[in-house]
Parts: structure tokens; C-alpha cells; sequence
């Protein structure tokens, strides 16, 4: 069975920073695109930041200059770094692995950006 553990989330000051991860089993990130996603209350879950399994990246607009995200082939975990933090940020982020035909998903991690 596939597992994707987030961890990092939390309170955080507006221009503040924090770095989630996403450990993958069974190296399912191995080959496959991932993706960080989040879900504010009340809204859909929208794409954060994909990176492909060569490395490429692309950002959803409104964090472009703010997020980084990486991989670890060796680990098979991905990572967000997140910086100078908005509270429009404010969401539970989610990790995926988007294989064919399926994508996993974690169990998502609270994020809040205090103004």
C-alpha cells in the first residue's frame, strides 16, 4: 500500500518561512511527477507547485518567487519550502504523487499564516 507522510506544517508570522515534506513508500515517487496541493475552508483544492521526475518545476502564480519545491531521489521525498508567508496561504497542503494511471495523495498538513 502507498503512503505519503507531510510534515512541517503549522503557525507561522506573516513574511515568515516553513519547509514541509513529503515521504513517499514503496518509491513511489521514483520516476513519477509530484505535486504539493492545498484546500483553504471553503475553496477547492487548487496546485501549488508540480516537479517532474527529470526536475522540472512549475508554480501555480501566486507563489511564484515565494515556493521551491525539490526532491530526494535517495530519500524519495519531496519538499516545499515556503517563504515570506501571506495569510491568503492559509490552507491544509497536500502532497501527490501523479503516477499513471492514479495519484496518491497524503494526508495533508495545516498551514497558517497569522497578519
Amino acid at each position: 500500500q502507498v503512503q505519503l507522510v507531510e510534515s512541517g506544517g503549522g503557525l507561522v508570522q506573516a513574511g515568515g518561512s516553513l519547509r514541509l515534506s513529503c515521504a513517499a513508500s514503496r518509491n513511489i515517487f521514483r520516476g513519477n511527477a509530484a505535486g504539493w496541493y492545498r484546500q483553504a475552508p471553503g475553496k477547492q483544492r487548487e496546485l501549488v507547485a508540480i516537479i517532474t521526475s527529470g526536475g522540472g518545476t512549475n508554480y501555480a502564480d501566486s507563489v511564484k518567487g515565494r515556493f521551491t519545491i525539490s526532491r530526494d531521489n535517495v530519500k524519495d521525498t519531496v519538499y516545499l519550502q515556503m517563504n515570506s508567508l501571506k495569510p491568503e496561504d492559509t490552507a491544509v497542503y497536500y502532497c501527490a504523487a501523479l503516477t499513471m494511471p492514479m495519484t496518491y495523495w497524503g494526508q495533508g498538513t495545516q498551514v497558517t499564516v497569522s497578519s
